[in-house]
């Protein structure tokens, strides 16, 4: 129980704080003409509303990438954080996705078109469709989201049949309050506000009032004389409206259900049964506009597995799209404002872009890919969200972990580079950021090659982060049962590799494959838990710092083409060529590359030296390594791997200074004993070996 526990009064103040002030209230016409010429964003349609909440959460420009990430998915403000998306290739298809709406909200043509996410199962494409319904709830909440409807009212004074339960009638499709004013005098009325109006779009209103809402205009008018003024002064209140899901208010879900019952009245409504006894089938005002173009108006359309449904059935999205009308049975048009996002995945999409009937339907379909996440670490944080978000027992999860499984499932998603050029590791590498200066690696050039040899696009097809992120729970859960309070790598590996050919979503033709990136992966966390030994037994501050001294002493030497002292006799002498190399070769530094790696170290120093920094080759990340390497080199000789395997062949205290070192690094007191075992095997069989 905490120490201070909240009230209900707090709890009710609270909530009250998160409501619009004005829900509740009501307003009459004018009010709204007045509140439209202060603010004329209040009148914007749906794609201008969505592409002005993608901004109002914040951005980040990405300079190099030349790419915008929007707060909403890169750091979810509302939520601290809970739901956010990783991955470059994710952060494009969320820019795309939002190009395409802003360029509907200027008229350019999107804003007649569904907006397709396609990805493989697990991609992210329905949880960034869940974010942006989430986040559209909570902006049109907000003062800078507002907009309105209105609501007949009094309608049994003028109208003899009409049912005492209908005297008050909300819009049915959620419309603009401008809507009322017929289509003449809104245009002066838009034109003035487009005068004043600071956006890169132009507020337009061309629609006309629904059916029912028509029906009462003109009975009112002719009752009135058509007299407007006195209609909309005794006959309309202009409310708050605001998204929601729940109440299937300007935000709609719609998902397929069984094939043979699929009914286009699920989209675009039906008779109101109830309603036909008192005013006749035909009457507009026995319609229920349940449908889920209704729902949606003024807002997002969000259909699930949408190209699931029947041709026939899709028929309906053409007119939504394209003339943004829908055409309910036996009733007039109705015009529609929203933004229609659709999601499939991979053998919906092949099975239809095959099929000659439906180039109608797919003409007007803007695909935004989703793809996989191909950077490992990008990789390796969703796995940490999902662990965030969990209650996780009290267990560890060591160093490499989450990153080595991340690395198993790019390798999947990746395609085989060009033989001769990198291995597949490498390109993985290359994909998450890996490249040193003097690396001949053209990431673009090896993406523009990924998707030319990918069927559709490199990382649309692979292992779901699903699938890694059910065996890390799976070998969290195994580690708890077997006492162990740390989850390694060398666990994981083994939930995946028992469990590959138990996926339903993995291919029997993929499973040899994928057991051979398994390997791969393997022989990559070896390196890295050596690393990691290395780091433990062989550091010393100032070894490295006295070889790093040397080093950039006999590299400046070189490239001055001048001499360097003797440490011992203190003459001058050339620079110790044989000296250099045994430090970078530690990198797999080729002699041909050797100019390159000392100059970019060179312009390091001097670049470090002119901001008033002090030479510290902790600082420079591959000269740190290949100066640990080498005195690593130097000391191992005198280091017995064998011992480290079993405890009771090494001396107590040596050995509890190496775990001690291992758990700076970020281990684990028992996950820094099975590496130090491990990498200690390891290196003796290859020491063996040799």
């Amino acid at each position: 129980m905490t120490s201070n526990p909240d009230t209900l009064a707090e709890l009710s103040d609270d909530y009250r704080a998160s409501i619009p002030s004005d829900l509740r209230e009501h307003h009459d016409f004018d009010w709204y003409l007045d509140q439209l010429y202060d603010e004329p964003t209040i009148a914007r349609n749906a794609h201008q509303r969505v592409a002005d909440m993608f901004d109002f959460y914040g951005t980040e420009y990405d300079e190099d990438a030349g790419l915008v990430e929007y707060k909403l998915a890169s750091e979810d403000p509302i939520n601290d954080g809970e739901n956010t998306f990783y991955g470059q290739v994710i952060h494009e298809s969320i820019h795309e996705f939002v190009n395409k709406v802003k360029s509907g909200a200027r008229g350019l043509g999107p804003q007649k078109r569904i907006k397709l996410l396609l990805g493989p199962v697990g991609s992210g494409k329905s949880d960034f469709d869940r974010q942006v319904r989430r986040y559209f709830e909570d902006y049109t909440r907000r003062d800078e989201g507002r907009m309105y409807t209105f609501r007949w009212t009094n309608l049994c004074d003028v109208i003899p049949d009409q049912d005492p339960s209908d005297d008050t009638v909300r819009s049915p499709m959620n419309q603009d309050p401008l809507v009322l004013i017929p289509e003449a005098q809104r245009e002066r009325v838009l034109d003035d506000i487009n005068e004043i109006l600071d956006a890169p779009y132009t507020i337009r209103n061309e629609q006309s009032l629904d059916p029912a809402s028509e029906f009462y205009m003109d009975r009112l008018l002719a009752y009135y004389d058509d007299d407007l003024e006195t209609v909309l002064e005794d006959h309309i209140e202009i409310v708050r409206l605001v998204a929601d899901e729940n109440m299937r208010q300007s935000i709609e879900t719609f998902e397929p259900k069984d094939k043979k019952n699929q009914d286009e009245t699920e989209l675009t409504g039906d008779v109101n049964y109830s309603k036909i006894a008192i005013y006749g089938e035909s009457d507009p005002r026995a319609f229920d506009y349940s449908g889920a173009f209704c729902n949606a108006n003024r807002g997002i359309f969000s259909g699930e597995e949408l190209l699931k449904l029947q041709r026939e059935f899709l028929y309906d999205f053409l007119h939504a799209t394209q003339e943004q009308t829908i055409k309910p049975k036996n009733n007039p048009r109705i015009d529609i404002d929203q933004v229609i996002v659709g999601r499939t995945n991979m053998p919906e999409y092949k099975d239809k872009k095959g099929d000659e009937k439906m180039e109608a339907f797919n003409d007007r379909t803007k695909r935004i890919d989703f793809p996989y996440v191909l950077g490992y670490e990008d990789e390796a944080k969703i796995y940490r969200k999902m662990l965030r978000n969990a209650d996780l027992p009290d267990i560890q999860v060591e160093p490499h972990t989450l990153e080595m499984a991340g690395l198993f499932g790019v390798l999947t998603r990746i395609e085989e580079p060009d033989a001769g050029t990198i291995d597949l590791v490498q390109k993985a590498k290359a994909y998450n950021g890996e490249i040193d200066e003097t690396d001949d690696i053209d990431v673009k050039k090896l993406r523009e090659e990924g998707d030319t040899t990918a069927e559709i696009g490199e990382g649309m097809e692979g292992v779901s982060p699903r699938f890694i992120g059910d065996e890390i729970a799976e070998a969290i859960m195994d580690s708890m049962h077997r006492g162990r309070g740390f989850l390694s790598p060398l666990t994981t590996f083994n939930h995946l590799e028992e469990n590959l050919e138990n996926h339903g979503s993995i291919p029997e033709d993929r499973f040899e494959t994928y057991y051979r990136y398994l390997e791969l992966v393997r022989e990559e966390y070896k390196d890295r838990a050596i690393e990691d030994v290395r780091h433990a037994l062989a550091y010393d501050v100032d070894e490295i710092q006295r070889q790093g001294e040397k080093y950039m002493d006999h590299v400046m030497a070189y490239i001055d083409d001048d001499t360097v002292e003797d440490e011992i006799t203190g003459r001058e002498q050339e620079p110790d060529e044989q000296f250099l190399r045994s430090v970078e070769e530690k990198l797999n530094l080729p002699e041909d590359r050797k100019d390159d790696f000392r100059q970019e170290v060179a312009n390091w120093v001097s670049r470090r030296a002119r901001e008033g920094s002090s030479f510290d080759p902790q600082d420079n990340d591959r000269l740190r390594r290949a100066l640990e390497r080498k005195l690593w080199e130097d000391k191992k000789h005198n280091i017995n791997f064998s011992a480290l395997v079993s405890s009771g062949d090494m001396d107590d205290d040596e050995r509890n200074a190496w775990i001690d070192a291992l758990t700076d690094q970020g281990y684990s007191e028992d996950g820094a004993k099975e590496v130090l075992e491990f990498a200690g095997a390891e290196v003796a069989k290859s020491e063996m070996e040799d």
